[in-house]
């Protein structure tokens, strides 16, 4: 217990503060930010802060948990057992923000915990309040050392009450300016002036702190507070510390205590908004995708009458347009549903070990469309083999196929486009050179975000939603690599550049690719299940199969699809994913099992389940 002597003296009329902190930038500005209002002195560790409270008197200590040699558990445990500075109070701050790592700073001795970043106002209060407490604390009796006139400036509300009757023995003017109590009612007991507490946890709190002499901090204590006729719901950060006296019966407690109602019911509301956004969020990525499958199911059907037409030789120029503008009309669905699912995390990709060679191949084959519409000539540089990665084939096609697409668009008639493909630390770096309209520098950094366009005006007369490179992007990071855009600005062309991990250790084997259906088809016995719940799209398949001669039949969910298969033993079947009852993944063993034949399944994505 302390004697009844007096503090050392103090370099500063308000105070002075012990700052350890190993990070230069913190320490300079808690220095900067304290030193506004106390003498700050700073040290690097918690061994330096010892030492130099060992030769300065210090009415607060503010640590940081992480340090060097010495951390802040380590300061806090060498101040508490030394008897010189055992009562010198602790801020610790740390950048765990668990309730655990605050509670354990607390058992450790600290009188105040924050958690990194905190707010510059928050700081200096809770600083304001200890140094204020801890010159109230050097005195046994109230009168002692000037102490009234410190409780009556702090700049916060404080309050001290006495006894179990919590009478109110002093109020600073902080607190007279922001509650109910005026000069007149002190020495009056706190639950007379606010009957309302009685039952709350606010008079028993208090009551413990006197009684067990360990103080008491929570932000966002929720106290009930008459106000008018009603009860209304209020919360505040409050601190309840003792106030030590050789007797047992001089028992007082100083409550200081910040209203943060306003905070609280703002930070509601955001939460509130958060959620209100996420929810409207999710109900349009629900709704896109919804659309853009209920808008796919139509298309296949379309564009294979379409392609049956040209088979039987009945195909005109304005078929050529139309199948044009559906094929056009379906990879404006398919970015849709592609930004669907990437959105919702419904992507998953399906890696093996390919040559960059023949994903390139594959893009180009996507992209050639627009590619020979637009008279472009295509330059290869890479090798066949020797640039192998781990990645799904259809989706990284997908990306090169929508930078090829893109290069097109913005680049004049007959223009050249270059793709290229390299070797580099660790990765793959492959290129796609355009010669067109180039990027102006201010939209260099936007044109991989969502329905980025980079003129409105101009994009709209060459198509597209500006989705593509937003798609590119997220599949390329799913692969976990980087893709840029360079162009000198406008007119100069753009390179896009895509960084791949590189694979390690065997060279990909030979697998079934793109002929690897048409191949399957020709090999076998010539029967046909289709499955799919779009019976349009399932009858335009059977009549296009048909027509090359093979036998076809058609189920439109599992079950049938399983009862037909028991009699007419399909050598291919085609199934849609998102079939009602069982989906494709599901009916695609169930029919192994049933055949008992080494089974070629080619999983639709004319359907595919959003």
């Amino acid at each position: 217990m302390m004697g009844e002597t007096a503090p050392r003296e103090h370099s500063a009329a308000g105070g002075t503060i012990l700052v350890a902190d190993d990070n230069v930038h913190m320490r300079t500005y808690l220095t900067r930010l304290l030193g506004q209002r106390w003498a700050v002195e700073a040290v690097p560790d918690g061994e330096a802060a010892l030492k130099a409270a060992k030769n300065r008197a210090f009415d607060l200590v503010v640590a940081d948990v992480m340090m060097p040699r010495v951390d802040g558990f380590g300061l806090l445990r060498g101040l508490r057992s030394d008897p010189e500075l055992s009562t010198i109070p602790v801020i610790m701050i740390s950048a765990g923000a668990s309730e655990d790592a605050r509670i354990a700073g607390l058992e450790a001795g600290a009188d105040d915990y924050l958690v990194k970043p905190f707010d510059a106002r928050e700081l200096l209060a809770r600083v304001s309040t200890r140094v204020a407490l801890r010159k109230l604390g050097m005195s046994i009796a109230p009168e002692r050392w000037g102490v009234h006139d410190v409780f009556a400036h702090a700049p916060i509300p404080l309050i001290m009450l006495h006894g179990d009757d919590l009478v109110i023995e002093m109020a600073n003017s902080a607190s007279l300016a922001t509650s109910r109590i005026d000069r007149n009612m002190l020495g009056v007991p706190l639950l007379e002036l606010a009957p309302e507490l009685t039952g709350q946890a606010v008079p028993d709190l208090l009551r413990e702190v006197m009684r067990t002499g360990v103080p008491y901090t929570e932000q966002e204590l929720p106290v009930k507070l008459q106000n008018g006729d009603r009860l209304e719901e209020t919360y505040w950060n409050v601190i309840f510390a003792p106030l030590r006296s050789a007797s047992r019966d001089d028992r007082r407690v100083i409550a200081i205590y910040t209203d943060v109602t306003a905070q609280v019911e703002a930070r509601r509301k955001l939460e509130a908004l958060t959620i209100e956004l996420e929810t409207a969020s999710r109900t349009k990525d629900e709704f896109l995708a919804m659309l853009g499958h209920e808008l796919r199911n139509p298309l296949s059907p379309i564009l294979t009458a379409l392609e049956l037409m040209r088979l039987r030789g009945q195909y005109s120029r304005e078929q050529d347009i139309i199948e044009r503008q559906i094929s056009h009309l379906t990879r404006l669905v398919d970015d849709l549903l592609d930004v669907s699912r990437i959105t919702r995390g419904k992507v998953e990709l399906k890696k093996r070990r390919i040559e960059i060679a023949e994903v390139v191949a594959r893009s180009i084959e996507i992209a050639s469309p627009l590619l020979e519409q637009r008279a472009h000539r295509l330059e290869t540089d890479l090798p066949r083999r020797g640039l192998a990665v781990d990645a799904d084939l259809d989706r990284l096609a997908q990306v090169f196929a929508n930078l090829l697409t893109n290069a097109a668009k913005y680049s004049d008639q007959g223009s050249r486009i270059v793709v290229s493909a390299e070797r580099g630390d660790g990765v793959i770096r492959v290129r796609v050179r355009d010669f067109g309209i180039g990027i102006a520098p201010d939209m260099i950094g936007k044109v991989f975000g969502l329905f980025v366009q980079e003129s409105q005006s101009l994009d709209r007369s060459r198509g597209g939603l500006g989705l593509g490179l937003a798609i590119a992007k997220n599949l390329v990071e799913m692969h976990k690599g980087t893709v840029a855009a360079f162009s000198d600005g406008p007119a100069t062309g753009t390179e896009m550049v895509v960084e791949l991990p590189a694979a390690h250790g065997d060279e990909p084997e030979d697998d079934l690719t793109d002929d690897g259906m048409d191949a399957a088809l020709r090999t076998a016995r010539k029967r046909i299940l289709v499955v799919d719940d779009n019976d349009d799209a399932a009858t335009m398949l059977k009549f296009a199969f048909e027509e090359l001669g093979y036998a076809v039949e058609i189920a439109n969910d599992g079950p049938s699809a399983l009862r037909i298969a028991k009699s007419f033993r399909p050598d291919v079947a085609l199934l849609d994913i998102g079939l009602p009852v069982m989906d494709g993944y599901e009916l695609a063993p169930d029919t192994k099992r049933l055949l008992q034949v080494g089974f070629l399944f080619a999983l639709a994505r004319f359907s595919e389940a959003f």
